[in-house]
């Protein structure tokens, strides 16, 4: 238990840190966001449990596929609210859209025979 406490505290140090960072210089925000730290956070718990490498290199495949539909995002939310959307429903229909993506990832690559 205190094992998951301290992933879990780790975890959200990371992303607290960077959100206090971010108000200060939205670019050094950015550029530490886009870094893959929980990922690699993740396969090195998987690693510390014993988790047989397939699954970390599943993990890691699964992954990549689906951050390619979470990169609109990252487009659609700043012309949301720089055209005058509110936060939540520009992040809402962001979202919508993200969710809408990962389901096209996933029938496309089904269609090619890989499963997530």
């Amino acid at each position: 238990m205190l094992y998951l406490a301290a992933k879990a505290l780790l975890s959200g140090i990371i992303i607290a840190a960077v959100s206090e960072i971010a108000k200060r210089s939205p670019a050094l925000g950015a550029l530490i966001l886009s870094l893959p730290l929980i990922s690699i956070l993740a396969f090195i718990w998987l690693w510390w449990e014993d988790v047989e490498p397939a699954k970390i290199a599943s993990l890691s495949q699964s992954t990549f596929f689906f951050v390619l539909p979470t990169l609109p995002m990252f487009l659609v939310l700043p012309v949301l609210l720089k055209t005058g959307t509110g936060f939540w429903p520009a992040l809402g229909l962001s979202s919508l859209l993200t969710i809408l993506l990962y389901a096209a990832m996933v029938w496309a690559l089904s269609r090619f025979g890989i499963s997530l």
